[in-house]
């Protein structure tokens, strides 16, 4: 089974009233449920508004993103399934919850991270 990245972009919920936003949050938390009941579901988040910083190899830390840089992550969450098309139908699902297009991307298999996340007794 992979995994799968489904993002949106920071300000891409900016069109919601506050009026609507529980309804949102209701709908976003019902396809949450329904992909934990499928077993797809493994984590997910919004991300604070350009929050981010930059720490460089050297451990130095700056302000980010990059200021050329037009869009960031604003939520994401991190589905497992069989296929792309299984994955793009989930990213449908959590679209329509909370209204806005969400990106799909395949996260590249990792088995040695996988052995090290099962003899931590973790499972990602």
């Amino acid at each position: 089974m992979a995994r799968y990245l489904v993002s949106f972009n920071d300000g891409a919920m900016d069109h919601i009233t506050a009026d609507e936003m529980p309804d949102v949050a209701k709908a976003s938390h019902e396809v949450v449920q329904e992909a934990m009941d499928a077993g797809v579901w493994v984590f997910g988040a919004g991300l604070e508004r350009q929050r981010a910083t930059i720490v460089a190899t050297d451990g130095i830390v700056t302000d980010g993103p990059y200021p050329e840089t037009k869009e960031v992550i604003g939520g994401f969450a991190v589905i497992e399934a069989d296929t792309r098309a299984e994955a793009e139908v989930w990213a449908g699902k959590i679209a329509a919850s909370c209204r806005c297009s969400q990106e799909v991307r395949e996260i590249l298999p990792d088995p040695m991270q996988d052995e090290m996340f099962r003899r931590a007794g973790r499972n990602w």
